[in-house]
């Protein structure tokens, strides 16, 4: 199980990203477009810099929705390869089978 204070700092980072991505978007559209005068671009470069870094999705990271583990995460299930497993060996998962040959 992962510290819960990691797990609630990447909670936190999605709400952020979630409430300032359509400001993120029109900024970063502003600054990528030729056609807009490079003062304005460079306000938005600098309005964009002010924003807090946590509101950027990259700094999301992908955690184990059962134990909050960071490493060792699949897309495909939402879960690291030890939850993934587990629940496998017991038959919770349909359609998944252990290997054999």
């Amino acid at each position: 199980m992962a510290k819960k204070s990691a797990i609630e700092n990447n909670d936190r980072r999605k709400r952020l990203v979630a409430s300032r991505q359509a400001s993120r978007d029109a900024l970063k559209k502003i600054i990528h477009d030729r056609e807009v005068d490079f003062g304005e671009r460079m306000i938005a470069v600098r309005k964009l810099a002010e924003m807090p870094r946590n509101s950027s999705s990259v700094r999301i990271r992908n955690r184990c929705v059962l134990t909050g583990r960071s490493r060792g995460y699949y897309r495909k299930f939402g879960m690291s390869r030890i939850a993934l497993r587990e629940l496998a060996s017991c038959g919770f998962l349909p359609g998944v089978v252990k290997a054999s040959w």
